[in-house]
């Protein structure tokens, strides 16, 4: 079935100076050629047009053309874009124009990315790069998401799919060919094959989540007894009034978070509902909630007047490697000294130290996913599958010394759970290493 040609604004809606709109199909070139009255251009040269309503004559817009002739196209397909100016009326009369063409139809959300993925101009895990670019809002982001969209994340998937289905010929050779010349214990070889890429996989299993934190953002969460200075903490640091702040113990119930921007990395930090004996069941759950996004945080600053001692709670909910800060230091000036934790001593009203608090933190959040290597599990989806894979790798290397046949069906669930990181599921590829390492049937 010859499959419909798609148009869509690919630039973002509102007035702007220029709007881009992309056709993608097989009828795109003839489109092209009905709203221009001309000939196509040459393939990836700009070219001027007026473009004009094919129905009509009347003339639309003036703009430029470009006509990428399939399969060497974005999707893999004919592609045109038409760059127009980026009046609301002038997009909505060429897209009614285009769409009056045989064939053309309104593009679904996603439609050419998942266009370009099946006709294997991407792989799964280079459309997520895609999206995540798109996305992306701080130049850690962006860095994350160029390598994955250039390959990154695919290569390495990849590798690990050549090295299982590797393991997996010698095993399957053993099962489907054991009356053929073939060398001794071939399933015994894969053994090594299959530790070493377990090993692998445990590797970037043990990433501390850092492709995860660097899309959804690095978490901060301020804890500490009532008044401590928690709210106007936060507000300093936002540099807005994003909390309430009272002398009434307590004020803060809920969670409220803040999202900031350090060393070129998204950071979440929630001021949270003083840690005490709840007076009532509402203050009772905002304590229960403290605690528990204390725990989920990748770092924890503990507030606490200026000389004061830490009350148990927070001590309980602080790690060595958090902060400690000592609020109001411009009414306190001696400070504590708290050799368990890093401290330091600031002033939310009048600023003090706030500075150098936030070039701490920046400081944090770098070393936790600064690295330049690309890291490999940038999402949820990409976890689950690589840990599912290894599971059953495990499984499979103690049951070569069984048989194995109960090996090979381990072997086959890894393989399917890595193939489905790229989108890149095929058994022929197996059938090809298992004929082109042995003479089989000679």
């Amino acid at each position: 079935m010859k499959p419909e040609t798609i148009v869509a604004l690919a630039t973002g809606a509102g007035r702007a100076g220029v709007a881009v709109i992309r056709l993608s199909g097989p009828a795109a070139g003839a489109t092209l050629s009905a709203l221009t009255a001309r000939d196509l251009p040459k393939p990836r040269m700009a070219t001027r047009e007026a473009f004009c309503d094919p129905r009509t004559g009347v003339s639309l817009d003036d703009g430029l053309a470009l006509w990428f002739p399939g399969p060497h196209s974005f999707t893999g397909e004919d592609v045109v874009e038409l760059h127009i100016h980026g009046g609301s009326a002038v997009i909505a009369a060429v897209v009614d124009a285009a769409l009056s063409q045989p064939g053309v139809r309104p593009a679904e959300p996603g439609e050419y990315t998942r266009r370009a993925f099946e006709n294997g101009k991407l792989d799964l895990a280079e459309a997520e790069g895609l999206a995540d670019l798109v996305d992306a809002e701080t130049e850690g982001q962006r860095r994350q998401a160029l390598r994955q969209r250039r390959g990154a994340l695919s290569a390495v998937y990849e590798g690990w799919r050549g090295r299982l289905i590797e393991a997996a010929a010698l095993i399957e050779a053993e099962i489907d060919f054991p009356d053929e010349d073939l060398p001794g214990a071939l399933a015994q070889r894969a053994g090594p094959i299959l530790q070493a890429l377990a090993d692998d996989m445990g590797h970037h299993l043990n990433d501390a989540h850092r492709g995860e934190r660097i899309r959804d953002g690095f978490r901060i969460a301020i804890i500490g007894p009532p008044n401590a200075g928690k709210s106007s903490l936060l507000n300093a640091l936002a540099q807005r009034e994003a909390a309430i702040v009272s002398d009434i113990p307590g004020t803060t119930r809920d969670v409220v978070e803040v999202r900031l921007v350090l060393a070129g990395f998204p950071v979440w930090i929630a001021d949270t509902a003083g840690l005490r004996e709840a007076a009532d069941a509402i203050e009772a759950e905002g304590v229960r909630r403290a605690l528990a996004r204390a725990e989920e945080a990748d770092l924890r600053l503990g507030v606490v007047e200026a000389g004061t001692e830490p009350p148990a709670s927070l001590k309980a909910a602080l790690q060595p490697s958090d902060l400690l800060i000592q609020s109001k230091a411009d009414i306190v000036r001696a400070k504590a000294s708290y050799a368990e934790y890093g401290s330091l001593g600031v002033s939310a009203l009048t600023g003090e130290a706030i500075p150098e608090l936030l070039s701490l933190l920046s400081s944090r959040v770098t070393e936790a996913l600064g690295r330049e290597e690309a890291p490999v599990l940038t999402r949820a989806r990409h976890r689950r599958l690589v840990e599912e894979a290894r599971a059953a790798l495990l499984r499979a290397i103690p049951a070569l010394d069984v048989g194995p046949e109960l090996a090979a069906e381990d072997v086959r669930v890894a393989a399917d759970q890595i193939g489905r990181l790229t989108g890149r599921i095929d058994v022929e590829d197996l059938l090809g290493e298992i004929f082109s390492s042995f003479c089989i049937g000679k």
